[in-house]
């Protein structure tokens, strides 16, 4: 859809992307309702921050009959299908959207979407700084052109914020969550799935429905597209089948003969497309720790190179790249012990792709609110190589007995807090000259903060006030 003159649209969910959509569509003349469950008090910020815009609101829950007007119904990030009112609009045939399918139906540049159960962010935001030297550079060279380059999605701000200044010769880079990509009926030109693992059962209920929200990255491509799949990833390389145009891939091994894409061989990286073949970087010169920041650079050359980014452009992003906040971020060294804050681990699957990122003795927070996610896998890994557990949150006595049950003839000295403040406290008690503190806590901060960031923020806050 790509004229909005007197459509009438109902966005449930006045968060960011809430926010973001209401104020262009109102700008494009559509007749909008914003429905939040929350009180007019608690939004009192979001409301003033549309105070200039032709936005209707609707506060305090999601009565049926706002879907009487509505042409389309558009859902935030964290809006579930499940909710009463989705279901009902599905019922009456009412099409479902978001901020990023809006964008993408209008963009007039190329579009890149990543996806994944884990190093998404970290992924998007290196492409994300490889496009804008690569943009740079071709503003150097041609006077009369202002090629741009915009990184949002899932991350930082929507795109839909700066859609009406793109030009043709820009690139739009998105972080695309399974949230949104289950409601989306269009692919990005180059989309990329990194890797599928268990996450967010608790919003989809069953892996089968988990991955069909993230293949849909793919279904809408055509044979003009490319499709970027994880190698070593068994769940991103299923879906092979899906694959309508050009398929790159990354490994942190060699490829098989007839793949093409970026691979890690005796401590280089290399990239190989038909019979070109071309050596990268070695890996000492990646700034970021673990292997699986190492398969996360590999995707960005290879998203990168799908995307004809010069190779000098990307390797100097890559040598300068010093990460993402809250994902293996060093806060500082007191005493000898090193902190670190990975507060974006919300599974346990990216708990222990951080625990495999140290040699050193680890005391490991762990905690938060529970996804209906695994827990076996990494309850052996900690009684092999944590020999502090701090535990905290709603999900604390979850975990501290599966981790019990584990048990070995290792063992593992495991303590309780109620709250990550207290957490910290405990951990700076335990740990010794030469351990690593690390904030990895496998389970959502909902229990007590409002998303991962603030999570991360109060730990860095309160690691710093350590004496």
């Amino acid at each position: 859809m790509t004229n909005w003159t007197n459509t009438h649209v109902l966005i449930l969910g006045a968060a960011r992307q809430g926010l973001a959509l209401a104020r262009w569509l109102s700008r494009h003349g559509s007749n909008v309702t914003l429905n939040d469950s929350r009180s007019a008090d608690e939004l009192s910020s979001a409301r003033a921050a549309l105070a200039d815009a032709n936005v209707q609101w609707v506060v305090g829950g999601h009565p049926l009959e706002l879907l009487d007007k509505a042409d389309v119904l558009c859902l935030s990030g964290g809006v579930p299908l499940t909710l009463p009112i989705v279901q009902e609009a599905i019922k009456r045939g009412i099409p479902l959207s978001n901020d990023s399918q809006i964008f993408m139906e209008i963009a007039p540049c190329k579009t890149i979407g990543i996806t994944g159960s884990a190093g998404k962010t970290t992924t998007t935001t290196l492409v994300g700084e490889m496009a804008k030297k690569d943009t740079e550079g071709r503003r150097k060279k041609t006077e009369n052109s202002h090629p741009s380059s915009f990184v949002g999605g899932n991350i930082g701000d929507p795109l839909i914020n700066y859609v009406d200044e793109m030009t043709a010769d820009d690139v739009a880079i998105l972080e695309l969550s399974s949230f949104q990509l289950e409601q989306m009926t269009i692919s990005p030109n180059i989309s990329a799935v990194l890797n599928i693992t268990p996450n967010h059962l608790d919003r989809h209920g069953t892996m089968e429905a988990y991955t069909a929200a993230k293949a849909r990255i793919l279904e809408f491509q055509t044979e003009k597209d490319t499709a970027i799949l994880g190698r070593d990833d068994k769940g991103a390389w299923a879906l092979q089948n899906k694959v309508k145009g050009n398929l790159f891939t990354f490994s942190l091994h060699d490829l098989e003969e007839g793949l093409n894409g970026a691979y890690l061989h005796d401590g280089l990286l290399n990239l190989r497309d038909g019979n070109a073949y071309l050596p990268l970087l070695l890996r000492e010169k990646i700034q970021l720790r673990g292997d699986h920041n190492v398969a996360n650079v590999l995707a960005a050359f290879t998203i990168g190179h799908a995307a004809g980014f010069k190779l000098d452009d990307m390797l100097e992003a890559v040598e300068e790249f010093r990460g993402v906040p809250h994902r293996l971020e060093f806060i500082r060294e007191l005493n000898g012990v090193r902190w670190y804050n990975d507060s974006i681990a919300t599974a346990p699957e990216r708990a222990m792709a951080a625990i495999h990122a140290f040699e050193e003795p680890i005391v490991l927070m762990l905690g938060g609110r529970d996804k209906n996610l695994p827990w076996g896998e990494i309850a052996k890994l900690i009684c092999e190589r944590v020999d502090h557990l701090v535990v905290f949150g709603e999900a604390a006595d979850m975990i501290q007995k599966t981790v019990s049950a584990a048990g070995g003839e290792r063992g593992v000295d495991i303590h309780r807090a109620e709250t990550l403040k207290e957490a910290v406290a405990l951990a700076a008690n335990v740990a010794s000259a030469g351990d690593v503190v690390l904030l990895s806590p496998g389970g959502t901060s909902y229990d007590a903060f409002k998303d991962f960031a603030e999570r991360g923020e109060f730990f860095r806050k309160w690691v710093l006030e350590l004496s």
